[in-house]
């Protein structure tokens, strides 16, 4: 799909963040690595995988100065995000209309080709989709990398902060995220927004990743589909020092990238 509409969030959280810390810069996306900074590398790997249009949802005003000094064929703009991820997401669905795909700005591996593929291989009839990499493929791709796995029937895996939002059904996805982001500091009250069935398969080891979605899909009123990454370095984002230098020794070291 060339020619698609890409939002990057980028905005701060509050608080010091670990990663941004460690590297000696006010927020992850100033992180330095090979020369450029992580805003710039998402950026740009978004703009080589087609995009023409894409908005980056910052507030850190070092980051919005350093948005001025990126040259991209895309066209780059700049939103205000909202409180929290999800509410950022839904109000840029609002302005940028759909499809949008959605992505972070600590993506500091993030290929052009892990993009197309991801965007070739969204089901024709899904609403929404979420990039997703097996637990065996993380690990070959970077052994030792303490990734957050979501364990199903079918296997474990990985979050690559990668999602596209096809049309407007998309947004009933949104808003069950911001219910659940919402209502993070009480567990059960996601559980009876979740479904204590659907629970509790999941904790039984009954659930399927696909059975999973499309269950979270159906409380939407969307159709949506986790879509399985060969790559599996898509799974590394920068969260804490550790994955800092992970990439860089990807990025910088001797040891080439799968």
């Amino acid at each position: 799909m060339s020619g698609f509409t890409a939002l990057v969030l980028a905005g701060s959280r509050g608080g010091e963040d670990p990663a941004a810390a460690y590297a000696g810069v006010t927020h992850k996306g100033l992180i330095v690595l090979a020369g450029q900074t992580l805003l710039a590398r998402v950026l740009q790997a978004l703009d080589a995988a087609g995009a023409s249009r894409i908005a980056i949802a910052a507030d850190d005003p070092q980051v919005v100065a350093a948005l001025g000094e990126i040259r991209t064929r895309a066209t780059l703009e700049r939103l205000a995000p909202a409180a929290g991820p999800s509410l950022t997401v839904g109000q840029a669905a609002e302005t940028l209309g759909t499809p949008l795909l959605v992505t972070t700005v600590d993506h500091a591996l993030l290929q052009a080709e892990w993009v197309s593929r991801f965007l070739a291989d969204v089901p024709p009839d899904a609403d929404v989709a979420v990039l997703v990499a097996p637990e065996a493929v993380v690990k070959a791709a970077a052994p030792g990398t303490q990734r957050t796995y979501l364990k199903f029937r079918d296997g474990r895996y990985s979050g690559c902060n990668l999602f596209l939002l096809r049309n407007e059904r998309a947004l009933g996805a949104v808003e069950l995220w911001r219910r659940v982001e919402r209502h993070r500091k009480q567990p059960w009250k996601i559980a009876l927004l979740l479904g204590p069935g659907m629970l509790a398969r999941y904790a039984l080891g009954l659930l399927s990743l696909d059975a999973a979605v499309a269950s979270l899909g159906r409380k939407a009123h969307a159709r949506a589909a986790a879509v399985r990454t060969p790559y599996g370095l898509a799974a590394v984002d920068v969260d804490k020092p550790a994955d800092l230098d992970l990439v860089r020794d990807l990025v910088e070291g001797a040891r080439p990238a799968p």
